[in-house]
C-alpha cells in the first residue's frame, strides 16, 4: 500500500488560461506531462543553477542558432554571467557576426527552388536565407583578423576567438565573443574549422600566413576549469562536439586524479531534438552518461526536453530574465586568459 502511494502521490494539475508570466507558466507546466513538464524542470533547474555558490556554468552550443535569430539570447546570456564558459560549433560564433555586421538573415521557404537561389547567390538554412555576397564579407573580417596574428606560433581557440573577440569589440561589432571578451567568458569551439572560420584561414594559408590552432590546450584548459571549480552545471542546446567535450572534461578531471573517483557534473540540462535509439551523442539520454561518469545520479537536478531549441531557448531565458535579476556568485576565471 506504501508504494501505491509513492507512484500517486504527485497529481498533475491542469494549466488554466490567464494574466500571468512566461516564469509562471513554465512553473505550471513543470506540473503537467509530457515535453510540456520537461520544459518547465529545465527552467527550474537553470534558475536553481544561478542560484549555487562556488556552481561554474558551461554552455554547449550547437545546431543552426545563430541563423534562426537566437544568438543574442546567448550574448544576453554571457552579458548577464548567467552561463561561465561556452563551447559552439564554428557555425554558431561567425553566422553571429554576419547579423551584427549588420547584414543579418532573411525569411525564406524550405520550399525553395534551390538552383534559383544558387543562381541568385542566395544561402539556404532551411527556411531562412542569406547573401552568398554578405556571407563572404563575414568571413573576409575572419580573414583580416588573422592576418594580425603572429604565425609563427600555435593558438588554442579559445585565445584565438579571445583575440577575436578583442578585434570586434574595438570595431563596434558586438558578436558573441565581442560581448565574452568584454566579459571574460572563455569561449572554446572544438569543430572550429568547420564554418566560416575554416573558409578564411585557408584562403588566409593560401596568401602565405598559416594559423595554427591546438586543440589538446583547449580540453587541458576544460580539465582545469572543472577541477578547480569543483561543481560545475552544464546547459546542453544540441548535442554534438560541444556537448562531448563538455562531457569528456569531467572523465579526464576524474583520471588526472587517478580515476578512482567519479567526478560528474552536478546540474544537467539539455534540449534536442535527437532520439537516444540511433545511438549518437546528441541525442544520448543523461542518464546514459551517468554510465560513464559524466553527469550526476540525482534526478531532481538533470532534465532533458525533446524539442526544437528556437522554441525552448526563448522561453527559458525569458523566464530566467523574470526571476533572476542577478546573480549573485560568478566564478572567477581570470586566471584561464592570464
Amino acid at each position: 500500500m506504501q508504494e501505491r502511494k509513492r507512484y500517486l502521490s504527485r497529481a498533475v494539475k491542469s494549466i488554466e488560461v490567464g494574466g500571468k508570466t512566461v516564469s509562471k507558466l513554465l512553473e505550471e507546466m513543470s506540473d503537467t506531462g509530457f515535453q510540456g513538464k520537461r520544459l518547465g524542470e529545465v527552467a527550474r533547474i537553470w534558475v536553481e543553477m544561478l542560484h549555487q555558490k562556488g556552481l561554474t556554468i558551461f554552455l554547449g552550443y550547437s545546431g543552426s542558432m545563430s541563423t534562426t535569430g537566437q544568438w543574442k539570447l546567448v550574448k544576453w546570456l554571457i552579458e548577464n554571467r548567467f552561463i561561465d564558459v561556452l563551447v559552439s560549433t564554428g557555425a554558431n560564433i561567425s553566422e553571429d557576426i554576419l547579423d551584427a555586421m549588420g547584414y543579418g538573415f532573411y525569411q525564406g521557404s524550405w520550399l525553395a527552388d534551390d538552383k534559383k537561389l544558387l543562381d541568385l547567390k542566395i544561402d539556404r538554412f532551411y527556411d531562412v536565407y542569406s547573401d552568398e555576397h554578405e556571407y563572404r564579407k563575414m568571413e573576409n573580417l575572419i580573414q583580416s583578423f588573422g592576418s594580425t596574428l603572429d604565425a609563427s606560433r600555435a593558438y588554442s581557440t579559445r585565445e584565438f576567438l579571445y583575440e577575436f573577440g578583442k578585434f570586434q569589440s574595438k570595431e563596434g561589432i558586438m558578436s558573441i565573443t565581442a560581448a565574452a571578451y568584454e566579459q571574460k567568458v572563455p569561449v572554446y569551439s572544438p569543430g572550429l574549422i568547420d564554418s566560416g572560420y575554416g573558409v578564411a584561414l585557408s584562403l588566409l594559408m593560401r596568401e602565405g600566413k598559416h594559423i595554427r590552432l591546438d586543440q589538446t590546450q583547449d580540453m587541458e584548459e576544460l580539465v582545469q576549469i572543472a577541477d578547480k571549480s569543483r561543481r560545475t552545471g552544464v546547459v546542453y542546446i544540441g548535442g554534438g562536439v560541444p556537448k562531448d567535450t563538455i562531457q569528456l572534461s569531467t572523465v579526464i578531471k576524474s583520471l588526472t586524479n587517478g580515476g578512482d573517483e567519479e567526478t560528474p557534473h552536478e546540474y544537467a540540462i539539455q534540449i534536442t531534438t535527437d532520439s537516444p535509439q540511433w545511438g549518437g551523442l546528441s541525442g544520448c539520454t543523461l542518464e546514459e552518461a551517468i554510465s560513464w561518469g559524466k553527469i550526476t545520479t540525482n534526478s531532481k537536478k538533470r532534465s532533458t526536453v525533446y524539442c526544437d531549441a528556437t522554441i525552448a531557448l526563448p522561453l527559458v531565458t525569458q523566464a530566467i530574465h523574470e526571476t533572476v535579476k542577478k546573480r549573485t556568485y560568478k566564478p572567477d576565471l581570470s586566471w584561464v586568459f592570464a
